[in-house]
């Protein structure tokens, strides 16, 4: 007797589960993927696109999702929650769509805001083949030169220079032709990037599973048997290289691409995910980084949805019975209610959380506890600067870099953001630079005879914190003042790389934190949004840290749910998607995968019959 119901309940439990993982369908198709029609160069109809502003008869009838903010993160949840039959309205508060992935033109000049470079869109790789669903294959993509990446280390006589390749096997040769003592240490390292690579797929499913399952899998220590991801992710940057080499140049290039955390404070999983993100190529969007929101909007719009700009939303509804049903929207001097049965936030938890919900939803347990489980995340500043001159004229690459006033990350970032306001300006110890002029093949096209570089590094929010009440654009002398403190000394220390370009400045726009609070609407101006610190990384809370939150009907989305970057914003949007659907899309995406490794090999397969006949 009791055999018998052991083996029902072991059908029905295996029926379950193959319904829940492959009985709905799938929200992509190989069919809805297209080639590439011709570059919209028109603004004023792409402008129609990505700039279309919000009013009530714009509002799509009957929707079924609501989406709060343009970035990536939520464009993608849009997009494909729109394939799956959802009729889906995104809400941007600044007066263009993308987030972080908007390009803005001044003075004939267009620069990337956020986007500087994305790697693993190579063909049929997950990330491309998830792009290639979301717009329907129009986006397209530039590899970049090989060498991708510069690091240099030091200033003047001291400087060291380090250089960064892709490829499967040339990125680790290449930095073992540099490190030629280190070559056990650089072994060791590709490996955790290499298992981080090919297991962080456990980590999304934390997310995805029941919380009790993936709790349960944690603290019995069953998780931790499966896989080392489990452990390495809660493992400090700097605690693992310290036991790979002593080598403290070798230190700071496995923790180059620097988001506003000290490498003893960082997840070694994720320094390792951001190298090797770059293994198999750098690409740039082609036409820019606007692109992509060109596109995805494209495909929200075919399936009935859209996207309206200019349109801040101030409060999220939430009824008696603490469902979110809908948002509220400004414009003008009024104040307009939008419903819908879900409602999907992609400005970040503390904005969600802190600005948004109603003030008696807010203050409960469920919802401190999850800010707690969060922290601020730094500051970014950055320097727009237009010179006239082809990259050629000016010695322009489209190879990014980073610099480095020494080999020590942890103590340059702790030292430097412990400075007072006025002595910070004259003590950056670290900046990026990046050319979106070289890196995009129609940029001589659209802006012919022009070129630009973006400078960024990390500062502190509270450096800036007294003209937050303050306008943009009208802040005052003393701000102006003060930020251009900060934008020459980042000036004068490009200018050391490419000397060029200082007497060919013919532009130059700041952004502050304050700035990116204003058109990026980033809490306390971090474009990365929470900080991405080790207690955020530990398995457990990864666990908790879901798109599910504790008002129904309400999810989160974007840079909060796993990891910074466009690519990381984009897993965040597909993962709130599968919890939405309440179906793990991601499966889809790997069958999809082999149907095309598969067409490919026939092809391959073809072409060398035909050479050999």
């Amino acid at each position: 007797m009791w055999l018998l119901i052991f083996l029902a309940w072991l059908v029905i439990w295996a029926a379950g589960t193959y319904w829940y993982l492959f009985g709905k369908p799938s929200p992509f198709s190989l069919e809805s993927v297209r080639p590439p029609g011709p570059r919209e160069f028109d603004q004023k109809k792409r402008d129609r696109v990505i700039k279309q502003g919000f009013s009530v008869d714009k509002v799509p009838q009957n929707l079924n999702v609501i989406v709060i903010g343009s970035g990536i993160g939520g464009l993608t949840v849009a997009a494909t929650l729109a394939k799956a039959g959802r009729k889906v309205l995104v809400l941007e508060q600044h007066d263009q769509a993308g987030g972080c992935c908007h390009t803005y033109i001044e003075k004939g000049f267009e620069f990337d805001v956020g986007l500087h470079y994305i790697g693993q869109v190579h063909e049929n790789s997950l990330l491309r083949i998830a792009f290639d669903q979301i717009t329907e294959g129009q986006l397209e993509f530039q590899k970049l030169d090989q060498h991708f990446d510069t690091i240099q280390i030091g200033l003047g006589a001291e400087k060291r220079e380090y250089t960064i390749f892709t490829g499967k096997t040339e990125m680790e040769a290449h930095l073992k032709k540099q490190f030629p003592d280190e070559t056990s240490a650089i072994e060791e390292f590709f490996k955790i990037m290499k298992v981080s690579a090919k297991k962080t797929h456990y980590l999304a499913t934390l997310k995805l599973i029941p919380q009790w399952v993936s709790l349960f899998l944690l603290k019995t220590g069953i998780a931790h048997f499966m896989s080392p991801i489990f452990d390495l992710t809660g493992t400090s940057a700097t605690d693992l290289v310290n036991t790979l080499t002593s080598n403290k140049d070798l230190h700071v290039i496995f923790s180059y691409l620097f988001y506003g955390v000290p490498p003893k404070d960082s997840s070694i999983v994720i320094n390792a995910l951001l190298i090797h993100h770059y293994k198999r190529g750098a690409y740039y969007p082609i036409g820019g980084a606007s692109e992509i929101a060109f596109h995805i909007i494209r495909t929200i719009q075919k399936h009935g949805g859209n996207c309206l700009v200019r349109a801040p939303v101030t409060q999220i509804l939430v009824n008696q019975k603490g469902e979110a049903y809908g948002v509220k929207v400004r414009k003008g001097q009024e104040e307009h209610e939008v419903h819908a049965p879900v409602v999907i936030s992609n400005c970040g938890i503390f904005t969600t959380f802190q600005k948004l919900l109603p003030p008696e939803i807010q203050i409960k347990p469920d919802i401190q506890e999850r800010l707690n489980m969060m922290k601020h995340g730094r500051g970014s500043f950055l320097v727009f600067s237009g010179f006239e001159g082809t990259h050629e004229e000016l010695g322009l690459v489209s190879t990014n870099f980073w610099l480095f006033k020494n080999n020590d990350m942890d103590r340059s970032m702790e030292e430097f953001f412990a400075l007072g306001k006025d002595e910070a300006p004259e003590n950056i110890p670290m900046m990026f630079i990046t050319m979106p002029s070289v890196k995009d093949p129609e940029a001589k096209i659209r802006h012919p005879g022009k070129s630009c570089m973006t400078i960024l590094t990390m500062v502190k929010y509270e450096w800036f914190e007294e003209w937050t009440d303050t306008t943009v654009r009208k802040r005052g002398d003393e701000y102006h003042q003060y930020k251009m403190r900060f934008a020459n000394k980042l000036f004068e220390w490009a200018c050391t790389i490419f000397p060029k370009i200082k007497d060919k400045l013919v532009f130059q726009d700041v952004a502050t934190p304050l700035t990116n609070m204003h058109y990026l609407g980033s809490q306390r101006g971090a474009m990365y949004s929470a900080e991405h610190n080790l207690d955020r990384f530990h398995a457990e809370a990864v666990a908790r840290n879901r798109c599910n939150t504790p008002v129904k009907n309400l999810y989160i989305s974007g840079q909060d749910v796993f990891s910074c970057g466009i690519a990381g914003a984009l897993h965040g949007g597909l993962l709130c998607a599968a919890t939405v659907l309440d179906h793990i899309i991601y499966i889809d995406l790997l069958f999809m995968k082999k149907k095309l490794k598969r067409r490919k090999a026939k092809e391959l397969a073809q072409q060398a019959r035909k050479k050999v006949l």
